[in-house]
């Protein structure tokens, strides 16, 4: 009977198992290997760590990490100061139909692909776009206006391809948290400031933790909206790992970005969980 179960599990598990090494495991092992491959010749390679000394000595390459993890942080902070208001409205306020339709107005931008959803954008913001048209036709400007190619248009358009994955952890986490607590806050005294901080904000951290795990992650990893609305002088990492992998054919220096994009922000995860108090298992639970 033991035996019977334990290949039970065994073959439920084997899917997962077969996922996560094929597409997961052996090609970060491959690309760990890769990476400390040093060309010394045509066809002729060594193994050491120049690709990765080459991130250290090159200013541009880690002060474009910096600048990536800088702005990633951000624009996960703006998502879950937006993100947040929403997801309590649809957990606790709403109700019934009002409650369903807001949580479908959260998913439909996301039944198109990221590309379409860019380029959305792209013609909302560019100088000859619905923005600058509506300010030169209200009167508020005298010419056409460009809010694309910078800093401010990159982080619009994080904080709105990475909402929906902010919003569902925190409506699952907030959804849970019985009614009749906040009531007894208020009974006793307290603000609405204070219910929020000494109530609300403790339960649904798990959420607020994880929410800001995957935006970030998404944020720091994101290729396309740095590249279409930051143009080209945006300075994104995952723009450097591109340029070696495609545009310099250097795969070797490549792995070792991309391995070295794993690993920092990995660290940076570490560190907010330990900021926060609370753990991977937790908080992913």
């Amino acid at each position: 009977m033991a035996a019977g179960r334990k290949l039970g599990v065994l073959l439920l598990m084997a899917p997962l198992l077969l996922w996560l090494s094929t597409l997961i495991i052996i090609p970060h092992i491959n690309m760990f290997m890769l990476s400390l491959s040093e060309k010394v010749d045509v066809r002729v390679y060594e193994t050491g760590i120049a690709n990765y000394m080459a991130f250290v000595e090159e200013p541009l390459y880690w002060n474009t990490f910096g600048r990536t993890a800088i702005m990633s942080i951000a624009a996960t902070f703006l998502t879950l100061l937006i993100g947040f208001p929403v997801a309590y409205y649809i957990a606790k306020i709403a109700k019934g139909r009002l409650r369903a339709t807001l949580f479908l107005l959260c998913l439909v931008p996301f039944w198109v692909s990221e590309l379409v959803r860019t380029f959305g954008w792209m013609i909302l913001l560019r100088e000859s776009g619905i923005l600058s048209g509506f300010l030169q036709w209200s009167g508020l400007v005298s010419g056409p206006v460009e809010f694309l190619y910078n800093d401010a248009a990159i982080m619009v358009g994080l904080v709105y391809t990475s909402m929906l994955f902010m919003v569902v952890p925190l409506v699952t986490t907030l959804d849970s948290l019985d009614d009749s607590m906040i009531e007894a806050g208020y009974d006793l005294g307290g603000s609405g400031y204070s219910i929020l901080r000494e109530v609300v904000i403790p339960h649904a951290m798990p959420g607020i933790v994880s929410g800001c795990i995957v935006v970030f992650m998404l944020s720091l990893g994101n290729y396309l909206t740095p590249v279409l609305l930051g143009g080209k002088d945006s300075l994104w990492f995952t723009e450097q790992i591109y340029a070696q992998f495609i545009t310099r054919f250097n795969w070797e220096q490549g792995s070792a970005f991309g391995f070295l994009l794993l690993l920092l922000s990995s660290l940076i995860v570490w560190a907010g969980l330990k900021l926060s108090g609370q753990s991977l298992s937790k908080t992913m639970g």
